[in-house]
């Protein structure tokens, strides 16, 4: 029986949320009518989508106030850990910070045992930011995480995470098409326990080999995807395990319709890929599959 569970926060009052979209190059201000209800529908059709395949999902509804646009994408502010820990962190959006709120906190407390909390979210007041899951992506299994630096992803506090999680930290500055900087290393590359997706050509040549090295070393297969194919989110995935210890591979349609048959099939030779349509939260939110699941680990009570 896997101790494994996602959180994840439904949401009351979704939408487009200016404050992030300053570097948030995925975000667009789509057709406004309807967002909060669309919205609804993909999340609730995905969380079915993950109990239909036996993974544990908590799920926490979300107040009206304070207002949060993005508290669908939890694992920004919280990442949780086997031993006991749970980690929160420095939001850049002020409005994103008001997401850690007491009711998800105690839903989480009423399941699960916390006995150590490292919070990092003092940084806040000096503009040091370090977004969760969505800036580290953790090979936990192996103890490496990986960081693109950007305006939400502090060297010096990613290295300071690495040091106090026992975690060996591959560093390295990744930008789109355009130049600009990608705001979250989480999309543009997503860590499996056998595999590796990731979109190398955003990486600068001299720091690309150090990546590549560090991720073949540590026995992943490693498949590509392009820019446009991460434009689409197809690096916005996370690898779960059901209740059994099966394990999956979750993904937006979007994403899912980007990948070429033969990186489907390069996938689906370690796990069985689960897909579901998240085009409203995509396009006002500018995140996808991944940064609305924040894995639990905790022992439960």
């Amino acid at each position: 029986m896997s101790n494994y569970a996602l959180l994840m926060v439904r949401p009351s009052r979704f939408g487009f949320n200016a404050e992030t979209a300053v570097n948030n190059a995925f975000q667009v201000a789509g057709d406004q009518s309807n967002v909060q209800e669309k919205a609804l529908q993909e999340f609730d059709h995905f969380v079915q989508a993950l109990r239909d395949n036996h993974i544990d999902v908590l799920v926490v509804q979300d107040t009206e106030e304070p207002h949060t646009p993005d508290s669908i994408f939890p694992n920004n502010w919280i990442s949780f850990h086997k031993n006991s820990t749970i980690v929160l962190y420095p939001m850049f959006a002020e409005n994103r910070r008001l997401e850690r709120k007491e009711s998800i906190m105690d839903a989480i407390r009423s399941r699960y045992n916390i006995d150590n909390t490292i919070d990092l979210t003092k940084n806040e007041a000096q503009d040091i930011f370090l977004e969760g899951t969505g800036s580290i992506i953790l090979d936990r299994k192996q103890k490496i995480a990986y960081a693109n630096i950007s305006p939400r992803t502090d060297k010096n506090l990613f290295k300071e995470f690495c040091e106090e999680m026992g975690y060996e930290p591959v560093i390295f500055e990744a930008k789109d098409e355009h130049g600009k900087d990608i705001y979250h290393t989480n999309v543009m590359m997503c860590v499996g326990d056998r595999y590796a997706v990731i979109c190398l050509d955003c990486i600068p040549e001299a720091q690309r080999e150090g990546v590549r090295e560090a991720l073949e070393n540590s026995g992943k297969t490693i498949i590509t995807i392009s820019y446009d194919q991460m434009n689409h989110f197809a690096g916005n995935m996370l690898q779960v395990e059901n209740t059994a210890g099966e394990k999956f591979l979750v993904m937006s349609t979007q994403a899912y319709e980007s990948l070429s048959p033969e990186q489907v099939s390069a996938i689906e030779n370690f796990n069985p890929i689960i897909h579901v349509p998240l085009y409203t939260i995509e396009q006002n939110g500018g995140g996808s599959a991944r940064c609305m699941m924040a894995e639990i680990l905790l022992p439960k009570k």
